[in-house]
């Protein structure tokens, strides 16, 4: 397990150029996410939540303020293999399977997929795909296609991980137990990790703290800090702490 970096966003804002002027998509935000922790960033749609994210994989750049991984630049930490990224679509290549899909990072860094073999083994087992090695896509389920976009994230050893609604095309149920699996996941690697979600019991259930974001223009309208013990389980999502959590950040969303 490598050691994790921290995540620092330093008075960034971000304007756009519209028909009718300018948008200002994100204003004056500041956060720093500690190495090894998990952050949940939770807000409407337009909240500046995909901007900050693509600001942080280095596919935007801020019109002010700063943005660094492990003191370095978003690109500088991508090319060095720091990040990884998964998303709501899994978007696994049909034509390759389990294996091969896991292994697709290392070979657009120009790693040696020798050095790596046991490791794509090892993630294929931590995320419960032993057996489907050379499975495609297109015979796995949505869930299954997941786990295997969580292993490909993992597959550079990356300090850091970025979670773009990973599971929101899951049913509840399913959801759920993703929700169990990531935090196991989480355990093991303690990537530092930054997970975009619509869904306030998932923010509770995963992260160290929920960030909740206003629009218009984007911008942090309050931290709340969980202060859920660890592991946490199925009854975790039925406990008294865990609703009064749930209503703060439910009220905060409101502008309450």
């Amino acid at each position: 397990m490598a050691s994790a970096s921290g995540i620092r966003i330093d008075r960034v804002s971000k304007i756009f150029a519209a028909r009718s002027g300018t948008f200002e998509a994100l204003k004056d935000i500041s956060l720093d996410c500690a190495p090894g922790s998990f952050t949940a960033l939770i807000g409407r749609s337009g909240c500046g939540k995909s901007t900050i994210l693509r600001l942080l994989l280095g596919l935007d750049e801020p019109t002010s303020g700063t943005v660094e991984i492990g003191g370095a630049s978003p690109h500088e930490a991508t090319r060095n293999g720091e990040t990884g990224v998964a998303f709501q679509d899994a978007a696994l290549l049909p034509w390759r399977t389990v294996e091969k899909n896991v292994s697709l990072p290392l070979e657009v860094l120009g790693l040696p997929l020798k050095e790596y073999s046991q490791r794509i083994t090892e993630l294929i087992g931590l995320v419960g795909l032993d057996g489907f090695e050379q499975a495609l896509p297109a015979e796995l389920s949505g869930g299954m296609r997941q786990r295997v976009a969580i292993a490909r994230a993992l597959v550079t050893r990356p300090r850091v991980l970025f979670l773009d609604e990973p599971f929101g095309a899951l049913d509840q149920i399913l959801r759920r137990q993703m929700n169990l699996e990531l935090q196991r996941i989480w355990a093991e690697t303690r990537a530092t990790t930054l997970l975009v979600t619509h869904g306030i019991d998932e923010a509770v259930f995963l992260a160290d703290r929920v960030v909740v974001m206003q629009a218009r223009p984007g911008r942090i309208s309050k931290i709340i800090e969980v202060d859920l013990p660890r592991p946490r389980n199925r009854d975790m999502f039925v406990s008294a702490a865990f609703h009064r959590l749930s209503d703060e950040i439910s009220e905060a969303l409101d502008g309450r």
